[in-house]
């Protein structure tokens, strides 16, 4: 690792340029003789199959809100942060059933 003495940004190394280069403010450095950037590659990509049971599951909490749309009860939650930092959080609902999705500014 290196990082430029002129900004403080962290360097990258050009093996074409052999030389390491700041993408903030343009500082160079040749590389050491003796040190080449190679990258590590897998020799083969490995492919997951996820499977259709598998695809339907969804890790987030639920919580009893009435869609309006389909009139369904269960509805899946979140928070963020989507206002000042000294305002409440914004939370959100999508139903379990139809997708529908709202959000309560408490």
């Amino acid at each position: 690792m290196k990082f430029c003495p002129e900004c403080g940004a962290f360097c990258t190394a050009d093996n074409a340029k052999r030389c390491y280069v700041c993408p903030k403010c343009g500082w160079e450095e040749p590389l050491e003789e003796n040190r080449a950037i190679s990258r590590k590659t897998s020799e083969e990509d490995k492919i997951i199959v996820i499977g259709k049971k598998e695809r339907e599951l969804s890790t987030m909490p639920k919580t009893k809100a009435l869609c309006e749309k389909c009139g369904n009860n269960e509805a899946y939650w979140w928070m963020v942060q989507t206002r000042g930092i000294d305002e409440s959080m914004t939370q959100f609902y999508r139903c379990t059933k139809c997708g529908h999705t709202w959000r309560d500014y408490s």
